[in-house]
C-alpha cells in the first residue's frame, strides 16, 4: 500500500511516524510545500529569543499515551520543561485568576459581586427552564454565565479575538473548549477560596530547546527520507480505485493541509462542495516577539487581555517562563498575539508601537528596555465559527468521506484541535487505515 500526506504539520507528521512504527512495509511520501517542517508549530529564534510562529503552544492532554509519546520524542531534544499554570486576565489594572469565574474574589467588590448575582441567577434560570434556548455566542455566554461575567470578560475578550458581531457566530465550538467551573468553585473563589478550573491544563510541558517546533522536528526525524519539502501539491486526481498526487499513484490519501485549497487541488470536486468549502472562514494571526533585557517580572504562563483599552493583543505569552532557553541569561521574552481576518493585515510596524505603548502602560513591561523585536504572520490559525459552520462543515465532511478524499487534524479537517488532539487524531486514522487493510487482505 501506498499513501500520500499532503502536509508535513504535526497532524501529517504523526501520521508518517506511526506508519513508519506500525507498519514499516508501508510506503508513504510526505508533501510540504514549505522548507521545514512542523506547520503552524513553526518557531523562530531571533537574537537568541526564542519564540513560536502561530501563538502560544502547551504541551498537555488527557490521553496517556499520547502524552507518554510527546515527551519521549523530545528526550533527546533536552527533554520537557514542566510548568504550573500560572494564567491571569487583566482587568481593570487587577490580574484575575484563569478561568475567570475561578477568579471573582480577585475583582474589585462591585465587580464581584454584579458578576456572582449574574452567574446565580443565570444557574437557576437554566435549572428551572425559564432561560430560552441560546441560538448564537452572545445569547449562549449569557446563558451559561450570566450579565456579569459577559459584560466583564467574555464579550469583550470574544469580540477581540474573533473580530466579529457574537450574534453572527455559532457556539457549536465551546464544548471543551471554554471551561465550565461547578457552582460551588464560583462561589468559593467569589469569597476568596482559591479554586482551579480546567485541570487537565494544570500542569503542562513546553521543550526545553527550540521551542515548540523542536516537537515536529523530532517527529520528522526518523522519517526524513519519506518527506519531500518545497513541493506543492498541484493536483490530486481519483483514478480509478487509486489517487494520483502531482501524476504519481497512490492508494490512500490524506490531507492535513487547510481545507480550503482542497478544490484548488482537487480535480473534479463536486461543486457545490467546492462552493460550501468557499463559505468557510478562518482567522489569521500576527505573532509578536518582545526581548527585554532584564530577567522575568512576573511568573505568569500567559495573560488574556480583553479590553481594547490595553492595546490590540488579545493574549500575551511569557515565553521565558515556558524555559530557560527562550531567552538569553539574564533576559526576560513575550509574545503576543493579534488575529484578523481579511487577506489585509493590520500594519506590523504600527501595531507593535501599539502594543509596545500599551504595555508600557499598563506596567506589564518597560519599554525602554526593549532590546529584540520580531514579527511573524501565519494563516489559518484559528477557525471561524459562523452561524451557517455546522452545516456547511457536515455536509463538505461527508462528501470528502464517501470520495475516500481522508483530511486529519486541525486544517485538514476543520476542527478546533489543540496539538494533542491533532496527534490522537493522526494515530486514529493511521490505526484504522492499517485495519481495514487486513480486513480485505492488503
Amino acid at each position: 500500500m501506498r499513501i500520500a500526506i499532503l502536509g508535513a504539520g504535526i497532524t501529517g507528521l504523526s501520521i508518517g511516524y506511526r506508519l513508519a512504527k506500525k507498519a514499516p512495509d508501508v510506503e508513504f511520501t510526505i508533501f510540504e510545500r514549505a522548507d521545514r517542517v512542523g506547520g503552524l508549530l513553526c518557531s523562530e529564534t531571533v537574537g537568541g529569543f526564542t519564540y513560536d510562529r502561530a501563538g502560544g503552544h502547551i504541551m498537555y492532554t488527557k490521553d496517556e499515551e499520547v502524552k507518554a509519546h510527546l515527551w519521549s520524542l523530545l528526550d533527546t531534544k533536552g527533554g520537557v520543561v514542566e510548568s504550573r499554570r500560572q494564567t491571569r486576565i487583566f482587568y481593570k489594572g487587577h490580574y484575575v485568576n484563569y478561568p475567570f469565574e475561578n477568579g471573582l474574589g480577585d475583582l474589585p467588590k462591585d465587580d464581584n459581586y454584579h458578576c456572582l448575582r449574574g452567574y446565580i441567577e443565570a444557574h437557576v434560570n437554566r435549572m428551572t427552564g425559564e432561560a430560552p434556548a441560546p441560538t448564537n455566542l452572545r445569547e449562549w455566554i449569557l446563558w451559561r454565565f450570566g450579565t456579569g461575567i459577559a459584560e466583564s470578560f467574555m464579550f469583550p475578550y470574544n469580540e477581540k479575538i474573533w473580530k466579529s458581531d457574537l450574534t453572527d457566530m455559532s457556539f457549536s465550538w465551546v464544548s471543551g473548549r471554554v471551561p465550565d467551573a461547578p457552582p460551588d468553585d464560583v462561589l468559593r473563589s467569589a469569597i476568596g477560596i482559591r479554586t482551579e478550573g480546567y485541570k487537565h491544563q494544570l500542569m503542562f510541558g513546553y521543550p526545553l530547546r527550540g521551542g515548540f517546533q523542536a516537537l515536529a522536528d523530532a517527529t520528522a526525524e526518523p522519517i526524513r527520507d519519506r518527506i519531500r519539502l518545497e513541493t506543492t501539491v498541484e493536483r490530486v486526481e481519483k483514478v480509478g480505485n487509486g489517487w494520483e498526487v502531482n501524476g504519481e499513484p497512490f492508494d490512500r490519501i490524506v490531507s492535513t493541509v487547510p481545507l480550503q485549497h482542497v478544490p484548488r487541488i482537487y480535480t473534479g470536486l463536486d461543486a457545490e462542495i467546492a462552493d460550501r468549502i468557499g463559505r468557510l472562514q478562518h482567522l489569521n494571526i500576527l505573532c509578536f516577539l518582545i526581548g527585554m533585557e532584564y530577567p522575568t517580572r512576573f511568573p505568569y504562563s500567559w495573560i488574556y487581555l480583553p479590553h481594547k483599552e490595553n492595546g490590540p493583543v488579545n493574549r500575551l505569552t511569557h515565553l521565558s517562563n515556558y524555559s530557560p532557553e527562550n531567552a538569553p541569561p539574564g533576559c526576560s521574552s513575550v509574545m503576543c498575539e493579534v488575529t484578523f481576518r481579511g487577506d489585509e493585515a493590520p500594519d506590523a510596524d504600527e501595531t507593535l508601537d501599539d502594543i509596545l505603548d500599551s504595555l508600557h502602560a499598563a506596567d506589564i513591561i518597560d519599554k525602554s528596555r526593549v532590546i529584540q523585536t520580531d514579527c511573524v504572520r501565519e494563516n489559518h490559525a484559528y477557525q471561524f465559527f459562523d452561524l451557517d459552520y455546522d452545516e456547511n462543515i457536515t455536509a463538505v465532511r461527508d462528501h470528502l468521506d464517501r470520495d475516500g478524499f481522508d483530511t486529519c487534524g486541525r486544517t485538514g479537517r476543520y476542527e478546533y484541535f489543540n496539538s494533542d488532539h491533532c496527534v490522537t487524531a493522526a494515530f486514529a486514522w493511521v490505526d484504522r487505515v492499517l485495519a481495514e487493510s487486513t480486513a480485505v487482505g492488503k
